[in-house]
């Protein structure tokens, strides 16, 4: 067996994929388990038994695959590495069990904690951040808080579990907490003005005891511990001792996965939620509510635009469609209706014809929403058929992070010469990746390897322990991408010039989500 084996597991919002590559990076199984989030009390969020199933799930689905290839089984790894979704409240007590339920980067119920601790820390607090969560559970006056031990996200959870570690990337930690550029570690002056803050409550913690330790990319973060081995792999094949990198976000590995960690690179996920990440020469002039100020896997600053609705409304008309043609008794592959649809926005107006959708299934801080109501709008003389109607799901999926975009290239000039774009919504090739070039007016590339994702991106920083030698950026450069091929879109000014006119309509169509979330209950 090639020892030279490293294996990345990342949690998205849809599923749990397990990609195993070899010494050139390149994959060699991959494993994959489907799961959805819950809206359970008001609250989005995935139990305990789906976590640990659909990771038991995604890796046998992999471990099978070796095995066919190679004909043995999966017993050792040189380097592993969990990634997740990054955010979100996942309080443990002294026995590491969860206080409450996971309350995913989905629930936007935070807002009076997050105007609290924006002008106290003087950075912009998103409603997602585990801080905010962590505040606002205090402001509620949640009975769990003082058995709290530790605070962590998903992939540090899942980290936790498998080693005993109880540490996080700086990427997924920079989702927690704000960061100290200059230390990457968790800012302590931010710190000390919450324990400030908290002080009147006489918790038996204080916040740097609750957080997990922050790491960057490159060290070693623990092992495989047998209890972790079974865990993973409860037939008992996968030996313990395996070296596991620091734990990381899906924006981290995004950035990774499209060899985007470079000063002046950036890129685009676009799955559930759609972000973009731009990683700066240095920080922004002011603070900005629509804007987070994140880091890469190895500390560099990063603007992250972080819109929490995407491809759900989207994905769920194309699920209505499948089922129409299952009526009729077509047997069509949900995915080949998915390449149809899609193609057919290509001959749609630039514009949409007059339709008009907002996509929020859920809140949408950067435009004012704690919940969501998706809708979908026509005007009386609009050119309602099925390439507008898909192109207008597809542009929908895309205004909200156009709004933050606009911000760092008009207000602070920011630079960008191309967005590398990976996730769902680019597995159609060619379709959305032309719309976005037009939508944000900027070329837009996609790699072959960009339905890897941030699986094949935590295995890449599996990979890059102990490479002291070089920094993560020219790992990538030299030793992951020097010869991988992919395709680029530029914008074209039609594309672009609809896209402005279906802002117009879609600004306007916020006031209209406004009375749907007000009034229809």
């Amino acid at each position: 067996m090639d020892k030279k084996l490293y294996l990345g597991i990342e949690l998205g919002s849809t599923r749990i994929k397990s990609v195993l590559i070899d010494a050139d990076c390149e994959p060699v199984a991959i494993g994959s388990h489907n799961w959805e989030n819950r809206f359970i009390d008001g609250v989005w969020t995935y139990n305990l038994d789906d976590i640990w199933q659909g990771l038991q799930a995604s890796y046998k689905a992999m471990a099978a695959g070796y095995e066919a290839r190679y004909g043995q089984k999966l017993t050792s790894l040189s380097g592993m590495g969990i990634s997740a979704m990054m955010h979100g409240y996942m309080p443990l007590d002294r026995h590491g069990e969860l206080l409450t339920e996971f309350r995913t980067w989905r629930n936007t119920s935070t807002g009076g904690a997050s105007a609290v601790l924006t002008p106290l820390f003087g950075v912009n607090i998103p409603l997602r951040w585990s801080i905010a969560h962590l505040y606002q559970a205090i402001l509620n006056g949640e009975s769990h808080i003082n058995q709290i031990a530790t605070i962590t996200t998903l992939a540090g959870y899942v980290h936790l579990k498998l080693t005993g570690e109880n540490v996080l990337g700086v990427g997924d930690a920079a989702g927690m907490f704000p960061i100290d550029s200059a230390t990457c570690r968790f800012h302590a002056g931010n710190i000390a003005d919450f324990d400030a803050l908290i002080a009147s409550k006489s918790y038996n913690w204080g916040l740097a005891d609750i957080m997990p330790r922050v790491m960057s990319a490159g060290e070693a973060a623990g092992q495989l511990t047998k209890t972790g081995a079974k865990l993973l792999d409860p037939t008992g094949s996968l030996s313990p001792g395996i070296p596991f990198c620091p734990p990381e976000g899906d924006a981290g590995t995004g950035m990774v996965a499209t060899n985007s960690v470079a000063v002046n690179t950036g890129n685009v996920s676009a799955g559930t939620s759609i972000f973009a990440m731009l990683v700066l020469e240095k920080g922004l002039s002011k603070l900005y509510p629509e804007i987070d100020m994140v880091t890469t896997p190895d500390g560099k600053p990063v603007a992250m635009v972080h819109c929490n609705n995407g491809t759900s409304d989207l994905n769920a008309w194309v699920q209505l469609f499948h089922e129409a043609l299952g009526l009729l008794g077509k047997n069509i592959n949900i995915s080949d209706v998915y390449e149809g649809l899609y193609h057919a926005a290509l001959e749609g107006d630039a514009d949409g014809g007059g339709l008009m959708a907002i996509s929020y299934l859920s809140g949408e801080h950067n435009t004012g929403f704690e919940e969501g109501r998706p809708l979908f709008m026509r005007l009386p003389e609009g050119r309602f058929n099925l390439p507008n109607f898909m192109r207008t799901m597809l542009l929908t999926a895309m205004a909200t992070l156009k709004l933050g975009m606009d911000i760092l290239t008009e207000k602070e000039g920011v630079t960008i010469t191309q967005l590398m774009g990976h996730g769902g919504l680019f597995t159609t090739k060619g379709v959305a990746q032309k719309l976005m070039a037009g939508a944000l007016n900027i070329p837009v590339s996609v790699m072959e390897t960009a339905d890897e994702g941030g699986a094949w991106g935590i295995a890449l920083l599996a990979a890059y322990m102990g490479h002291d030698d070089m920094p993560l950026d020219e790992f990538l450069k030299n030793h992951v991408f020097a010869n991988r091929a992919g395709s680029s879109a530029w914008p074209c000014s039609a594309d672009t010039q609809g896209f402005d006119a279906f802002m117009k309509r879609f600004k306007g169509g916020l006031k209209v989500e406004r009375a749907a979330v007000d009034y229809f209950k």
